[in-house]
C-alpha cells in the first residue's frame, strides 16, 4: 500500500477531496518524524512504537568478495508492533493455516501461467 492508497481510501470513507485528505496524510507524517527525531519515541496504543536506536560500529564482510568493511555507527529507526496489530497478524496466519491445502485435481498456480522465459532468457531477449 502506498501513501496514495492510504489517501484515496480515507477520503473515500471520510467523504473528504483527496487533495484535502493528502494534506492531512503529510501533516500526519511530518508530525510523526518530527517527533520521532527530536525524542526519540512514538508509542501509538494498539498499533505500535517508533523508536531510534543507535548501531555500534563493526566490521562487516562484503559477500560478494568476502572482504572485510569497516561499518559506522549510526542510527536506526525500529518499529514494534503493539497487541492489537500482534493479534490481527496471528489471526490472519491461523485462518491462512485453516484453509484446505489444494488438490491434485486443482491446477497449480504455473499451470495458469503461459510459459515465461527464464531470467538469463529475458536478459539476453532469447525466448523460450
Amino acid at each position: 500500500m502506498t501513501k496514495k492508497d492510504i489517501v484515496r481510501t480515507i477520503a473515500e470513507q471520510l467523504d473528504l477531496p483527496q487533495l484535502r485528505t493528502k494534506e492531512l496524510v503529510q501533516k500526519t507524517f511530518d508530525a510523526l518524524i518530527e517527533t520521532l527525531v527530536q525524542e526519540g519515541r512514538i508509542e501509538l496504543r494498539n498499533f505500535g512504537v517508533f523508536q531510534i536506536k543507535r548501531r555500534d560500529a563493526r566490521v562487516a564482510r562484503n559477500p560478494r568478495t568476502g572482504e572485510r568493511v569497516p561499518v559506522q555507527a549510526k542510527s536506526v529507526v525500529t518499529f514494534k508492533p503493539g497487541k492489537e496489530m500482534e493479534a490481527r497478524v496471528r489471526e490472519m496466519d491461523r485462518r491462512k493455516a485453516e484453509e484446505p491445502l489444494p488438490t491434485s485435481e486443482s491446477p497449480t498456480p504455473l499451470d495458469d501461467e503461459p510459459n515465461q522465459p527464464s531470467q538469463e532468457q529475458a536478459k539476453t531477449g532469447e525466448d523460450g
